[in-house]
C-alpha cells in the first residue's frame, strides 16, 4: 500500500468531489456584496446552489423531485454541507424571491 501523504479522493462521493471545485469563500462574496441571503434564515444560497446542482446532475424534472431526492438521501447530506433537505415550498420561495444574477456572478468568478 503506498502511505504517500497526498489527499486522494477515494471514498468521496463524485457530487462533492464537483462541490469541491467551487471554493465556498467565492461563493460568500459574492452573496455578501449582492445581499442575497439578507432575510432569509435557514435556507442559504449555497444551500440553493447545491439543490439547483443536485437536480442538474439528477435530470430531475421539478422542484418536487428534487427535494424528494433530496429527502431520499436522508442522512447523507452532511457530507454535502446540509443538514436536511428543503421542503418544496422552500426551495420554490427561494426561487421566486432571489435574485439570479448571483449564479451568474458565481458562474463567471468561477471561470
Amino acid at each position: 500500500m503506498d502511505k504517500s501523504s497526498k489527499k486522494k479522493l477515494i471514498g468521496q462521493p463524485i457530487f462533492k468531489q464537483i462541490l469541491n471545485l467551487i471554493p465556498k469563500s467565492v461563493i460568500d462574496n459574492i452573496v455578501f456584496k449582492m445581499k442575497n441571503d439578507r432575510y432569509c434564515k435557514s435556507f442559504s444560497t449555497f444551500d440553493e446552489l447545491i439543490t439547483l446542482l443536485f437536480g442538474i446532475f439528477e435530470r430531475c424534472d421539478s422542484a418536487r423531485e428534487v427535494c424528494d431526492g433530496m429527502s431520499a438521501l436522508n442522512g447523507n447530506l452532511k457530507h454535502l454541507g446540509m443538514d436536511y433537505a428543503p421542503a418544496k415550498s422552500t426551495f420554490n420561495d427561494a426561487l421566486n424571491r432571489r435574485n439570479e444574477k448571483v449564479f451568474e456572478a458565481i458562474y463567471f468568478a468561477l471561470l
